[in-house]
């Protein structure tokens, strides 16, 4: 009986042995993992990796063709949705070097008008082939060069009529009758007038970086310097009679031309900012500067002052050239007016509902 009980407690021992060390086990398991679950949340959320995504840039082939004979210039291939007129310009007079960027106007049509150099390919193209036509435009000339001729040749002008240059006016006549004061301050309003265009132009307005046919500045020129001499000639000539009013004309209509031309220099410095031009342009909006308080009535004050001066010089001076230069001016002007006013209530209709074009409550 003592001898069968000896496997008994053999027995009995392992199964002590195996139930301590399974609890053991157990006990580093969970261990373990309670460990390796605080290391999972605190490393946060897996993170998905991003999908690789192909990006697919369409094509255009843009086919070039003469737009008086239509013939068939050259093919531009592999242009982008993204690229401009002034980009295919530029490839083109890669393919063909005679063809230079200032000088070609291109159209989808051969009566149509000339595409703009800002517009993309996109916005023009039906189908993966665009057919275009392009013209020769001739001599161009910048901007900027245009301005600075029209501005140039009327105070150059104006000044040689001022000296009375024997070839122009008779020396004998021109020494015999002393000069009216109106005659210099006429010649110094004058050269501020023309002397504020030329720094602006410089320094304020931002030019278009485009270009224009050289017939355009030969007749901008024309006009502005034809008209000076005619103007020049007539107060500058020794035989001048000045105003009817006398003093007080020439006093009231040269404080107004000042106000005026100090207006205009304000109206263009504001509307040079940076929030007044682009395709994100907002409305100028008048500010602390009295000046501007135009705009509450008008969408075109920088005409508005511009008409002023014109109208402050011909009673100043009362002349029949200067009046008739301020009423082709007005009518220029006028059309100019119109048209931004138009962009402005499409564009700004909220704003200036109220306003006029250039005349407070006429136009």
């Amino acid at each position: 009986m003592f001898k069968r009980q000896k496997p008994l407690a053999s027995e009995r021992k392992r199964g002590l042995f195996s139930q301590r060390a399974t609890r053991f086990i157990l006990r580093d398991d969970m261990r373990n993992f309670h460990f390796l679950s605080k290391l999972v949340l605190s490393a946060g959320p897996l993170k998905q990796t991003p999908a690789v995504k192909h990006s697919k840039t369409t094509h255009f082939e843009i086919e070039i063709l003469d737009a008086q004979t239509r013939k068939q210039i050259c093919i531009l291939d592999k242009v982008t949705q993204s690229s401009t007129i002034h980009d295919v310009k530029q490839k083109f007079h890669k393919a063909c070097p005679k063809w230079y960027p200032s000088r070609v106007g291109l159209q989808l049509e051969c009566d149509g008008p000339f595409l703009k150099d800002y517009i993309t390919i996109q916005s023009i193209a039906a189908s993966s082939i665009v057919t275009l036509y392009a013209t020769d435009l001739g001599q161009q000339v910048s901007w900027t060069t245009v301005f600075l001729a029209e501005y140039t040749g009327p105070l150059l002008i104006y000044l040689l009529f001022y000296l009375r240059i024997p070839c122009i006016y008779d020396g004998k006549e021109s020494a015999r009758r002393l000069r009216h004061p109106v005659v210099h301050l006429a010649c110094f309003c004058h050269c501020i007038h023309y002397i504020r265009y030329l720094l602006e132009t410089l320094f304020v307005h931002k030019v278009s970086a485009g270009h224009t046919p050289l017939k355009n500045l030969i007749t901008s020129c024309a006009f502005y310097w034809g008209f000076t001499s005619w103007i020049a000639y007539y107060i500058n000539h020794p035989l001048y009679t000045p105003p009817s009013f006398g003093n007080r004309q020439i006093t009231v209509s040269a404080i107004n031309f000042l106000i005026c031309e100090a207006g205009n220099h304000f109206i263009n410095v504001m509307l040079s900012h940076p929030n007044h031009t682009g395709n994100n342009a907002c409305f100028p909006s008048p500010n602390y500067n009295p000046f501007t308080w135009m705009f509450f009535l008008v969408s075109c004050p920088n005409y508005t002052y511009e008409i002023g001066s014109w109208i402050s010089f011909t009673v100043m001076t009362q002349t029949l050239p200067v009046g008739i230069f301020t009423l082709l001016m007005s009518i220029q002007m006028s059309l100019w007016a119109q048209k931004k006013h138009k962009i402005y209530l499409r564009k700004f209709s909220s704003y200036i509902h109220r306003k006029s074009a250039m005349i407070p409550l006429i136009l």
